[in-house]
Protein backbone atom coordinates (compact mmCIF):
# COMPACT_ATOMS: atom_id res chain seq x y z
CA UNK A 1 0.00 0.00 0.00
CA UNK A 2 1.24 3.45 -1.04
CA UNK A 3 -0.25 6.48 0.70
CA UNK A 4 0.98 8.90 -2.43
CA UNK A 5 -0.84 9.65 -5.65
CA UNK A 6 2.40 9.08 -7.63
CA UNK A 7 2.94 5.27 -5.86
CA UNK A 8 5.32 3.05 -8.19
CA UNK A 9 3.60 0.69 -10.55
CA UNK A 10 5.04 -2.36 -8.55
CA UNK A 11 2.64 -1.52 -5.55
CA UNK A 12 -0.37 -3.65 -5.43
CA UNK A 13 -2.72 -1.13 -3.67
CA UNK A 14 -2.89 2.27 -4.29
CA UNK A 15 -4.08 4.62 -1.38
CA UNK A 16 -4.75 8.08 -0.76
CA UNK A 17 -6.95 10.00 1.72
CA UNK A 18 -8.48 14.09 1.58
CA UNK A 19 -11.67 15.39 2.62
CA UNK A 20 -12.75 12.79 4.61
CA UNK A 21 -12.42 9.81 1.34
CA UNK A 22 -10.28 7.22 1.28
CA UNK A 23 -9.48 5.84 -2.38
CA UNK A 24 -7.87 2.51 -2.42
CA UNK A 25 -7.10 1.83 -5.88
CA UNK A 26 -6.42 -2.25 -6.84
CA UNK A 27 -3.22 -1.79 -9.07
CA UNK A 28 -2.67 -4.72 -10.79
CA UNK A 29 -4.35 -3.73 -14.48
CA UNK A 30 -1.96 -6.10 -16.17
CA UNK A 31 -3.48 -9.43 -14.19
CA UNK A 32 -7.50 -7.22 -14.20
CA UNK A 33 -6.61 -6.90 -10.98
CA UNK A 34 -6.79 -10.53 -9.54
CA UNK A 35 -6.34 -10.80 -5.87
CA UNK A 36 -3.40 -11.94 -4.68
CA UNK A 37 -1.92 -12.12 -1.44
CA UNK A 38 0.01 -8.93 -1.88
CA UNK A 39 -3.62 -7.19 -3.04
CA UNK A 40 -5.44 -8.62 0.32
CA UNK A 41 -3.03 -7.44 2.86
CA UNK A 42 -2.67 -3.87 0.93
CA UNK A 43 -6.58 -3.67 1.26
CA UNK A 44 -6.71 -4.67 4.79
CA UNK A 45 -3.99 -2.15 5.60
CA UNK A 46 -5.59 0.37 3.75
CA UNK A 47 -9.12 -0.57 5.65
CA UNK A 48 -7.16 -0.06 9.11
CA UNK A 49 -5.83 3.37 7.91
CA UNK A 50 -9.14 4.23 7.41
CA UNK A 51 -11.04 2.71 10.34
CA UNK A 52 -8.54 4.36 12.61
CA UNK A 53 -8.16 7.96 11.29
CA UNK A 54 -10.64 10.63 13.09
CA UNK A 55 -10.46 12.64 9.63
CA UNK A 56 -11.60 10.19 7.66
CA UNK A 57 -15.35 9.03 7.31
CA UNK A 58 -15.93 7.07 3.93
CA UNK A 59 -13.61 5.08 1.84
CA UNK A 60 -14.19 3.91 -1.94
CA UNK A 61 -12.51 0.98 -3.87
CA UNK A 62 -12.01 0.79 -7.70
CA UNK A 63 -9.48 -1.15 -9.73
CA UNK A 64 -6.95 0.21 -11.96
CA UNK A 65 -7.34 0.22 -15.78
CA UNK A 66 -10.56 -0.27 -16.73
CA UNK A 67 -11.58 -2.92 -14.62
CA UNK A 68 -12.48 -3.52 -11.26
CA UNK A 69 -11.23 -6.95 -10.35
CA UNK A 70 -11.37 -10.28 -12.31
CA UNK A 71 -11.28 -12.39 -8.72
CA UNK A 72 -8.48 -14.61 -7.24
CA UNK A 73 -5.17 -14.84 -9.14
CA UNK A 74 -5.20 -18.14 -10.12
CA UNK A 75 -1.68 -18.32 -11.53
CA UNK A 76 -0.40 -17.45 -7.18
CA UNK A 77 -2.87 -19.35 -6.30
CA UNK A 78 -1.87 -22.57 -8.18
CA UNK A 79 2.04 -21.29 -6.98
CA UNK A 80 0.35 -21.51 -2.75
CA UNK A 81 -0.23 -18.07 -2.50
CA UNK A 82 -3.53 -17.54 -0.47
CA UNK A 83 -5.27 -14.08 -1.09
CA UNK A 84 -6.66 -13.97 2.01
CA UNK A 85 -6.00 -12.36 5.63
CA UNK A 86 -6.37 -14.04 8.68
CA UNK A 87 -9.23 -12.82 10.52
CA UNK A 88 -10.43 -10.99 7.52
CA UNK A 89 -11.00 -13.29 4.53
CA UNK A 90 -10.16 -13.29 1.08
CA UNK A 91 -9.30 -9.55 -0.49
CA UNK A 92 -8.52 -8.58 3.46
CA UNK A 93 -11.88 -7.88 4.15
CA UNK A 94 -14.43 -10.30 2.57
CA UNK A 95 -15.19 -11.55 6.66
CA UNK A 96 -14.78 -8.33 8.52
CA UNK A 97 -15.60 -4.89 6.25
CA UNK A 98 -14.16 -1.77 7.85
CA UNK A 99 -16.21 -0.38 10.46
CA UNK A 100 -16.65 2.53 8.45
CA UNK A 101 -19.16 2.57 5.14
CA UNK A 102 -17.18 1.48 1.59
CA UNK A 103 -18.26 1.91 -1.74
CA UNK A 104 -17.26 0.03 -4.50
CA UNK A 105 -16.49 2.16 -7.86
CA UNK A 106 -16.68 -0.65 -11.05
CA UNK A 107 -15.31 -0.24 -14.30
CA UNK A 108 -15.13 -3.25 -16.29
CA UNK A 109 -15.94 -6.32 -14.94
CA UNK A 110 -16.51 -6.98 -10.99
CA UNK A 111 -16.63 -11.26 -11.35
CA UNK A 112 -16.34 -14.13 -9.35
CA UNK A 113 -14.53 -12.73 -6.14
CA UNK A 114 -14.53 -9.47 -7.59
CA UNK A 115 -18.31 -9.55 -7.49
CA UNK A 116 -17.74 -10.86 -3.27
CA UNK A 117 -15.85 -7.76 -3.23
CA UNK A 118 -18.18 -5.77 -4.39
CA UNK A 119 -20.98 -7.37 -2.24
CA UNK A 120 -18.53 -6.50 0.99
CA UNK A 121 -18.81 -3.09 0.55
CA UNK A 122 -21.75 -0.86 1.24
CA UNK A 123 -22.97 1.18 -1.71
CA UNK A 124 -21.95 0.32 -5.27
CA UNK A 125 -21.50 2.99 -8.47
CA UNK A 126 -21.10 0.78 -11.39
CA UNK A 127 -20.10 2.04 -15.44
CA UNK A 128 -23.00 1.53 -17.53
CA UNK A 129 -21.49 -1.42 -19.33
CA UNK A 130 -20.01 -2.90 -16.19
CA UNK A 131 -20.33 -6.69 -15.82
CA UNK A 132 -21.01 -8.29 -12.88
CA UNK A 133 -21.07 -12.12 -12.25
CA UNK A 134 -20.11 -15.42 -10.16
CA UNK A 135 -19.32 -17.90 -12.38
CA UNK A 136 -17.45 -20.51 -10.26
CA UNK A 137 -20.33 -23.46 -11.18
CA UNK A 138 -19.10 -23.15 -14.78
CA UNK A 139 -15.55 -24.16 -13.60
CA UNK A 140 -16.37 -26.70 -10.73
CA UNK A 141 -16.23 -24.07 -7.69
CA UNK A 142 -18.49 -22.38 -5.58
CA UNK A 143 -18.46 -18.76 -4.99
CA UNK A 144 -17.72 -19.30 -1.25
CA UNK A 145 -15.94 -15.92 -0.22
CA UNK A 146 -19.30 -14.27 0.42
CA UNK A 147 -21.39 -14.50 -2.86
CA UNK A 148 -23.60 -17.53 -2.02
CA UNK A 149 -23.84 -16.12 1.97
CA UNK A 150 -24.86 -12.14 0.56
CA UNK A 151 -26.19 -11.93 -2.56
CA UNK A 152 -29.49 -13.37 -1.56
CA UNK A 153 -30.24 -10.22 1.21
CA UNK A 154 -28.69 -7.84 -2.01
CA UNK A 155 -31.64 -8.97 -4.64
CA UNK A 156 -34.48 -11.27 -4.50
CA UNK A 157 -33.58 -14.94 -3.42
CA UNK A 158 -34.79 -16.20 -6.48
CA UNK A 159 -32.56 -13.70 -8.46
CA UNK A 160 -29.89 -14.37 -6.80
CA UNK A 161 -30.06 -18.22 -7.17
CA UNK A 162 -30.25 -17.80 -10.82
CA UNK A 163 -26.88 -15.95 -11.09
CA UNK A 164 -25.23 -18.81 -8.81
CA UNK A 165 -26.77 -21.08 -10.69
CA UNK A 166 -25.79 -20.39 -14.25
CA UNK A 167 -23.02 -18.32 -13.67
CA UNK A 168 -23.88 -15.68 -16.12
CA UNK A 169 -22.90 -11.92 -16.49
CA UNK A 170 -25.29 -9.36 -15.45
CA UNK A 171 -24.90 -5.69 -16.45
CA UNK A 172 -24.94 -2.38 -14.49
CA UNK A 173 -28.60 -1.51 -15.22
CA UNK A 174 -30.19 -4.51 -14.30
CA UNK A 175 -28.73 -4.17 -11.23
CA UNK A 176 -29.92 -1.32 -10.46
CA UNK A 177 -33.43 -2.01 -10.82
CA UNK A 178 -32.54 -4.85 -8.65
CA UNK A 179 -32.02 -2.15 -6.25
CA UNK A 180 -27.38 -3.62 -5.70
CA UNK A 181 -26.12 -0.47 -7.80
CA UNK A 182 -27.03 2.69 -6.28
CA UNK A 183 -25.79 4.72 -9.25
CA UNK A 184 -25.17 3.94 -12.94
CA UNK A 185 -22.36 6.38 -14.54
CA UNK A 186 -21.26 6.82 -18.03
CA UNK A 187 -18.60 4.77 -19.43
CA UNK A 188 -15.11 5.84 -16.58
CA UNK A 189 -17.30 8.24 -14.99
CA UNK A 190 -17.41 5.39 -11.86
CA UNK A 191 -15.15 6.80 -9.65
CA UNK A 192 -16.42 10.30 -10.27
CA UNK A 193 -19.55 9.13 -9.37
CA UNK A 194 -18.25 7.15 -6.16
CA UNK A 195 -16.58 10.40 -4.99
CA UNK A 196 -19.81 12.61 -5.15
CA UNK A 197 -21.69 10.43 -3.54
CA UNK A 198 -18.70 9.93 -0.37
CA UNK A 199 -18.64 13.76 -0.26
CA UNK A 200 -22.07 13.58 0.16
CA UNK A 201 -21.69 11.27 3.16
CA UNK A 202 -18.55 12.92 4.42
CA UNK A 203 -20.30 16.01 4.94
CA UNK A 204 -21.84 14.41 7.68
CA UNK A 205 -20.50 13.36 11.19
CA UNK A 206 -18.18 10.56 11.36
CA UNK A 207 -19.22 8.69 14.51
CA UNK A 208 -23.02 8.87 13.40
CA UNK A 209 -22.22 7.60 9.64
CA UNK A 210 -20.72 4.68 11.35
CA UNK A 211 -22.62 3.88 14.03
CA UNK A 212 -25.54 4.13 11.73
CA UNK A 213 -23.94 1.37 9.18
CA UNK A 214 -23.54 -0.90 11.91
CA UNK A 215 -26.88 -0.76 13.14
CA UNK A 216 -28.35 -1.38 9.32
CA UNK A 217 -26.07 -4.36 9.27
CA UNK A 218 -26.25 -5.65 12.58
CA UNK A 219 -30.25 -5.56 12.93
CA UNK A 220 -31.64 -8.23 10.23
CA UNK A 221 -30.74 -10.77 12.97
CA UNK A 222 -32.30 -8.96 15.59
CA UNK A 223 -35.55 -10.33 17.20
CA UNK A 224 -38.61 -8.24 17.71
CA UNK A 225 -37.97 -7.99 21.49
CA UNK A 226 -34.53 -7.36 21.77
CA UNK A 227 -34.00 -4.76 18.28
CA UNK A 228 -34.71 -1.81 20.40
CA UNK A 229 -32.74 -2.23 23.35
CA UNK A 230 -29.62 -3.74 21.22
CA UNK A 231 -30.09 -0.51 19.24
CA UNK A 232 -29.72 2.12 22.09
CA UNK A 233 -27.06 0.35 23.23
CA UNK A 234 -24.75 0.98 19.77
CA UNK A 235 -26.55 4.52 19.03
CA UNK A 236 -26.73 6.25 22.89
CA UNK A 237 -22.84 6.93 22.88
CA UNK A 238 -23.70 9.06 19.94
CA UNK A 239 -26.41 11.26 21.42
CA UNK A 240 -23.94 12.43 24.51
CA UNK A 241 -20.77 13.00 21.97
CA UNK A 242 -19.84 15.98 20.70
CA UNK A 243 -20.56 15.80 17.16
CA UNK A 244 -24.00 15.79 18.58
CA UNK A 245 -23.62 18.94 20.86
CA UNK A 246 -21.85 20.33 17.76
CA UNK A 247 -24.58 19.24 14.96
CA UNK A 248 -27.54 21.38 17.02
CA UNK A 249 -25.71 24.44 17.74
CA UNK A 250 -24.44 24.63 14.07
CA UNK A 251 -28.11 24.03 12.76
CA UNK A 252 -29.30 26.63 15.46
CA UNK A 253 -26.27 29.05 14.46
CA UNK A 254 -26.06 28.95 10.71
CA UNK A 255 -22.95 27.48 9.63
CA UNK A 256 -21.13 24.40 8.81
CA UNK A 257 -20.55 22.28 11.56
CA UNK A 258 -16.77 21.06 12.55
CA UNK A 259 -17.07 17.51 13.40
CA UNK A 260 -14.53 15.40 15.90
CA UNK A 261 -15.13 11.76 14.95
CA UNK A 262 -16.38 12.13 18.55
Amino acid sequence: MADTTGAPAEEAVLYEAADGVAVITINRPRAKNAVNAAVAQGIADALDDLDSRDDLTVGIITGAGGTFCSGMDLKAFMKGEVPVVEGRGFAGFAQRPPRKPLIAAVEGYALAGGFETVLACDLVVAAEDAKFGIPEAKRGLVAAGGGLLRLQHRIPRNIAMEFALTGDFVDAPRLAELGLVNSVEPSGGALDGAKRLAARIAENAPLAVAVSKQVVNESEDWSTEEMWTRQDAITGPVFVSHDAMEGAAAFAEKRKPNWKGA
